[in-house]
């Protein structure tokens, strides 16, 4: 009998284990996670991960996901941030069950703050900044009680409806937690639960002047939506005690939080201060600049949500943090694009190519190429060819070495789905710089009729000159020069690549490439794949580089 190879089953991660103990012991028959992004700025690729952590969970499980925005720090959050973030969950693929904010809870947290005040768990503190930084004490040092903290009930409840009421200055007073100031989680002696901001809210205006804060709003939330798997990365396994003692004290909801571990991505940064920063001073167009390391930069570059995901996919879930290396993304998408992205020929540097042979009448003969050799049911496109062509002028080399094997002097090539071709005569203008190259064709070399028995170890793409239109062409690369900007020293913007972008304000392509759709992703022969940019216009189109046909990243830097 036959022996069936069957895919080999990816193993679990952690929390899918998690996951699977708690629906066979009965602990939950669904489950529900969240996306909890606060609206400071764009999702980058490190939210991606977490995107398609917390919704592929519940596409595999029984449940659903929450895009829950965390808008508890009015002055730096806007508008056009919820809009950006919520474009990018939607196009990377997955869809919410409830659009939510903290700030839809800031009534149920105001009383959440009320109950631990009247259990004699929290107080309002006058002491400033500053001061309740020195109370603290250090990792092995103990802190000191706040004069503050012995205060009644009563003046607690009254302090803080005032507090509410508008009454006190930013800074003049905070509410913390009741809880050790001697507790070894640092954490857990004595937290700030609220403090005063006399700031407009994009959603709630000014009702409010007082803010919870991140502790305050995450768990509290959480519980409000009955959240089963509260997934965070590791910088917040100090903050699950003080989680778990808010609910329990509270007694509310037991949401539980768990871990995993943040993947950086070399030569790049994931830091929102640092992007903004990046964006502030116009290192980059926009937080949607094609270097920029964010989701919607990776869109208008080119990138598929299907590369995205499969890049999160491979990446995994793990406890421990590490560094990807970016061309593992460049492999993922390059992999996906050589599957779906239409071939074209376009020529960066063109060098004319006169083919003597050809008739001078303006005869204008149609060839056939693939739209794309790896589609088994690929479409065909017509490409007019002409006495007079255009190829790129790194394809020719006067005095070429040994195993040069485009076109040279007395040398032949094949034009891409066209004929073979030979170099008979070098035009030079009066400074010795090459203008044109006169050549011949064989007629009977016809790609796809050939009888000619020639056979030619060059293949060059090309365009006609009379019928190419011209384009921009954008071609975008690493942002940093180094793998981590972010732990280099000095100012991580002294590490920015100057070679990021090289722009071609005119090159040559076929004609064809007018009918492009932004949707389209096309492969630009032996140069890299392209996408339409959004600053395309009537007058130019404007293409981006999704990323080289090859990682040659490594060989370059080692050239540097």
């Amino acid at each position: 009998m036959a022996e069936i190879n069957t895919p080999e089953e990816k193993s679990l991660n952690f929390l899918e284990e998690i996951i699977e103990e708690d629906l066979k012991s009965g602990r939950y028959t669904t489950i529900a996670t969240r996306f909890p992004p606060e609206p400071n700025g764009y999702l980058h690729i490190g939210h991606a991960s977490s995107i398609c952590l917390n919704f592929g969970l519940t596409q595999k499980y029984p449940g659903y996901t929450n895009l829950r925005f965390d808008d508890t720090n009015p002055e730096t959050e806007k508008t056009d941030y919820v809009e950006s973030i919520k474009d990018d969950v939607r196009w990377l693929g997955f869809e919410w069950k409830n659009e939510l904010y903290a700030s839809d809870y800031f009534d149920q947290m105001y009383e959440f703050a009320v109950t631990l005040i009247q259990k004699g768990l929290a107080y309002v503190d006058d002491s400033t900044s500053e001061e309740i930084k020195a109370m603290k004490g250090t990792h092995t040092e103990p802190g000191k009680n706040s004069p503050y903290r012995t205060r009644s009930v009563e003046e607690n409840l009254d302090l803080f409806t005032r507090m509410k009421n508008g009454e006190f200055p930013d800074g003049s007073r905070t509410l913390r937690a009741k809880i050790d100031m001697a507790h070894t989680n640092m954490l857990m002696r004595d937290p700030v639960l609220y403090r005063i901001k006399h700031a407009h809210h994009h959603r709630t205006g000014d009702k409010w002047c007082i803010y919870p804060m991140y502790d305050m709003a995450h768990g509290q939330s959480d519980s409000i939506e009955h959240i089963t798997h509260s997934i965070c990365t590791l910088e917040f396994v100090p903050h699950r005690e003080l989680y778990d003692w808010l609910i329990e004290k509270l007694g509310i909801y037991p949401s539980h939080q768990y871990e995993f571990a943040r993947r950086n991505l070399n030569y790049t940064v994931t830091s929102k201060r640092k992007l903004l920063k990046l964006v502030e001073d116009k290192f980059v167009t926009g937080w949607d600049d094609p270097r920029m390391p964010t989701i919607s930069g990776l869109r208008r570059a080119g990138y598929t949500p299907e590369s995205i995901r499969e890049f999160c996919d491979r990446i995994g879930i793990a406890k421990r943090e590490n560094m990807i290396d970016v061309s593992l993304l460049e492999f993922c998408v390059r992999e996906q694009l050589n599957k779906i992205a239409m071939r074209r020929m376009v020529v960066f540097d063109p060098l004319k190519v006169v083919l003597t042979n050809y008739p001078a009448d303006g005869t204008v003969e149609m060839v056939k190429s693939e739209d794309n050799p790896e589609d088994p049911n690929t479409t065909y496109r017509e490409i007019p060819f002409t006495r007079e062509l255009y190829i790129e002028r790194e394809d020719f080399m006067e005095n070429p070495p040994k195993k040069f094997f485009r076109l040279a002097p007395g040398q032949m090539v094949r034009l891409k789905s066209a004929y073979i071709i030979k170099c008979d005569e070098v035009i030079k203008d009066s400074n010795g710089n090459i203008t044109e190259i006169h050549c011949s064709y064989l007629p009977e070399s016809k790609s796809g009729a050939d009888t000619s028995d020639i056979k030619v170890k060059g293949t060059l793409h090309w365009v006609s000159v009379a019928q190419a239109i011209s384009v921009e062409v954008r071609l975008y690369d690493r942002l940093f020069r180094v793998e981590n900007p972010a732990a280099a020293e000095g100012d991580f913007k002294d590490y920015i690549n100057p070679n990021s972008l090289q722009v071609i304000t005119t090159a040559f392509a076929e004609p064809s490439l007018k009918n492009i759709r932004f949707s389209d992703r096309c492969q630009f022969l032996r140069k890299g794949y392209f996408c339409l940019d959004k600053d395309t216009s009537e007058d130019k189109m404007v293409f981006n580089r999704t990323v080289t046909l090859k990682d040659t990243w490594a060989k370059e830097q080692k050239k540097a």
